[in-house]
């Protein structure tokens, strides 16, 4: 039997998948679980994919090279999509979908399969991974194939087959978790006018639940990468977990956003990211004391693109790459530590400071000083403007005002 190799959750769509695919191509059928972050998702998995008509399941604890090369990298970059999103399922697919290929390389499987919807982002970051890294693996995507239209219709197959789904009608959110984020789409969210339920809330404490004073948190940087918690050194994988649960318990981290998705529509998802909210707050605050002005804007000028190579799904891209090499070079200043006040789904800096700060207070004062001649703005001023005072004389000589 020819051999395919599926990306597998154990959600609802990959868990019809596999007897779809034994029923409609007569694939042996592989699963491959990568395991980002998901926790206790995974425990069943192994005994569910199998008594669902696997051959054999891998489950790949790639957690740490999911920080340090996927999470940390787009951190560094200040990269977030449209002002809102951390693109916490955005740079988890490139890595699972990496996974899958070399599962598939080593099975000697002549096709991997996905359970993305014809409708999402992430059919284009499996498939686009898959066409980067080995380009003639065939791609099967049954929800651009098959006859089920919705996911109601997936729970009634599903059923049919007896075949346990961890979604009911009743609660028909479409969610995916990793150690960066949760996010949940479908059902009551999708009109934009609904406000998100409590109960859809998993990781963070609804804001106004949270405790009643406020909790500050230190997180150590160097060259732009946490590498401790109020004053612990911690592993990658330790120091998101440690985050999650003290920005989790404050209410902080919850962004309900409608985006633009790559396919051309407009969606709507909640999405929890408490730890990466702390993380990327505290390394702008980082940002603003060590980097000059210049570095700076134009680092803003191309985290948004960033961004979107991100959440388009062109993660192994040179031109991602390149940028890499330039955000790189922009943090080999960014080292300090950054006090954080979470309260109440608030997170606001309290305090930073680094051996690179640029900020220099004899300068900055208030107060009398000896370093800064008021005197020189004015020539400064004249020079800076001399294009407004030479535009403005033009007109009134040509009559235009």
């Amino acid at each position: 039997m020819k051999k395919i190799v599926l990306a597998y959750s154990g959600g609802l769509d990959t868990s019809i998948i596999i007897p779809w695919l034994k029923e409609n191509f007569g694939y042996e059928v592989i699963a491959m679980a990568a395991d980002v972050g998901q926790g206790e998702e995974l425990e069943p998995l192994r005994e569910k994919a199998i008594k669902t008509g696997a051959s054999k399941i891998y489950i790949e604890d790639v957690k740490k090279e999911f920080v340090t090369d996927y999470i940390f990298p787009t951190l560094k970059a200040g990269a977030i999509y449209e002002g809102k999103y951390l693109l916490g399922t955005s740079f988890a697919r490139p890595l699972i979908a990496k996974k899958l290929v070399e599962i598939a390389q080593k099975e000697g499987a002549e096709a991997v399969a996905h359970g993305a919807t014809g409708k999402g982002n992430d059919q284009v970051r499996f498939e686009l991974t898959v066409k980067a890294l080995a380009p003639d693996l065939k791609i099967v995507a049954p929800w651009r194939l098959w006859d089920i239209k919705s996911r109601e219709q997936a729970v009634d197959y599903a059923k049919e087959r007896n075949i346990p789904v961890p979604v009911t009608k009743d609660r028909p959110y479409s969610m995916d978790r990793n150690l960066w984020h949760l996010s949940h789409e479908g059902a009551d969210l999708e009109d934009p006018a609904n406000e998100p339920k409590d109960d859809v809330l998993l990781l963070i404490t609804p804001p106004e639940k949270a405790p009643d004073k406020p909790t500050y948190v230190e997180i150590q940087f160097e060259e732009g990468i946490p590498i401790a918690v109020n004053g612990q050194k911690l592993g990658p994988v330790e120091l998101i977990s440690t985050l999650n649960e003290i920005a989790g318990a404050n209410g902080v981290g919850i962004v309900d956003m409608v985006e633009n998705r790559l396919v051309g529509m407009k969606s709507r998802g909640v999405y929890e990211t408490p730890g990466g909210t702390v993380l990327v707050l505290a390394h702008r605050e980082l940002e603003l004391l060590t980097l000059d002005r210049a570095t700076l804007h134009y680092k803003d000028l191309i985290a948004q693109r960033y961004a979107e190579l991100v959440y388009d799904g062109v993660w192994f891209h040179p031109l991602r790459e390149a940028l890499d090499a330039f955000v790189n070079a922009t943090q080999k200043t960014v080292t300090g530590i950054v006090r954080m006040k979470l309260y109440k789904g608030n997170c606001t800096p309290a305090g930073t400071k680094s051996p690179y700060s640029l900020y220099n207070e004899a300068f900055a004062t208030f107060g009398e000083d000896k370093v800064y001649n008021q005197k020189d703005a004015e020539g400064f001023i004249n020079l800076f403007g001399l294009p407004l005072k030479v535009r403005a004389l033009m007109k009134k000589q040509a009559g235009l005002e």
